[in-house]
Order: C-alpha cells, then sequence, then structure tokens
C-alpha cells in the first residue's frame, strides 16, 4: 500500500517503493545502518569530562529516516551482532556478557527509541528544525531511561544514584546537546532538498 508524501519517512522517498526492488532497498539500508552504527560507535570525539561517540546520533537519525519497522530491524540486528561476539559496539569488547555490563541498557534504550523516532518521524515530526529536536530530546529520554535503570541496577547500591547519575547521563550532556542540533539541521534538511 502506498503512503502518501505527507506520512512517508525519508527511506522512503528513495529508489523502489514496491516489489524486489523494495525488499533490497530495504536489505541494503538495514546493512548500512547496521555498519553506520558500528562505525559511529569506535568514533570519539573528545569532549570534557568524557569523550562522546557518534553512536546516539546514527541511532536516532536511523530511526527518523527508516521509519519504525525499518528502524527496529536495522538496531535489533546491530544489536544481535554485538550479543554473537562481533566488536560493534563502542570498545573492543561484545558477547552477551557486554550487554549485561554497564551499557546493555542504553543499547536496549536504543532500539526502543529508533522505534520512537520511526513513529514521530511518520507524524512528520522530522521535517522542521524544532520538531526533529524535538523528538531528538524524546529519543534521548528514551535511551537514558533504559540506561540509567541499568546503570541503577549495577551500581546504585554501592555507589548511589548520585553517581548513576553523573556517569550515566549527566556527563553526557553537553554532546547529546551538539548531536541534536546536528539532527536537528540535518534531517529536516534533507527534507527541504527532496520537496524541491
Amino acid at each position: 500500500m502506498a503512503t502518501t508524501m505527507n506520512n512517508r519517512v525519508l527511506s522512503e522517498v528513495f529508489g523502489a517503493d514496491s516489489g524486489t526492488g523494495q525488499r533490497v532497498k530495504q536489505v541494503v539500508l538495514v546493512l548500512a545502518g547496521i555498519a553506520a552504527l558500528a562505525i559511529a560507535a569506535k568514533i570519539r570525539v573528545p569532549m570534557w569530562p568524557v569523550p562522546i561517540t557518534m553512536q546516539t546520533l546514527v541511532v536516532l537519525t536511523i530511526g527518523a529516516s527508516f521509519g519504525t519497522r525499518l528502524g527496529l530491524a536495522t538496531l535489533l540486528g546491530y544489536v544481535a551482532l554485538g550479543a554473537a561476539g562481533v566488536a560493534v559496539f563502542a570498545g573492543d569488547n561484545a558477547g552477551l556478557a557486554y550487554l549485561m555490563g554497564p551499557t546493555g541498557g542504553y543499547l536496549v534504550g536504543f532500539v526502543a527509541a529508533a522505534a520512537l523516532m520511526g513513529t514521530l518521524a511518520r507524524k512528520g515530526w522530522d521535517r522542521t528544525v524544532a520538531g526533529m529536536a524535538g523528538a531528538m530530546v524524546l529519543g534521548n529520554a528514551v535511551i537514558y531511561a533504559f540506561g540509567l535503570a541499568g546503570m541503577a541496577w549495577l551500581f546504585a547500591a554501592d555507589k548511589g544514584m548520585g553517581w548513576v547519575m553523573q556517569y550515566g547521563m549527566l556527563n553526557f550532556l553537553a554532546g547529546d546537546a551538539v548531536k541534536l542540533v546536528l539532527a536537528a539541521l540535518i534531517v529536516p534538511g534533507v527534507w527541504k532538498l527532496v520537496r524541491r
């Protein structure tokens, strides 16, 4: 069933939109998205007090650009590869034990946030700078909700919730603000080019 331009996401605007061509495009997008996530996890931008990766930018942009189903497929594929031991996560570790560690909640949050971003993009939030910024704030909130819950489970009893908040969220907010601005400019900018 074809969708109108008003409720399409970016990935549906380019290339085939039915049949085998559409399926091939979707597979290519999922594989490209997984590769982009793996590369973004390895990029470390020096920032104080901790370096940031570009991973959340890519997660949230994939969700907005691919839509809910394709975004979920991409993020689930990425997490499955990491769980299987492929070194796609930040750092050199992978496997099921890694998922049970401090970043496991954030990885679950990535999946949920991509789904949310896809839903919001389908409603047009990705078409304007303000809408995309709002979607990014909500997407980041989802990531932090899962990530901080995981960190609290592991560390709150020993280190306290203040420590969890500092090392699980507060140290990353400046970097998140930069990524929010980037995504809020890039995705609506692409839409402007599409509408020309």
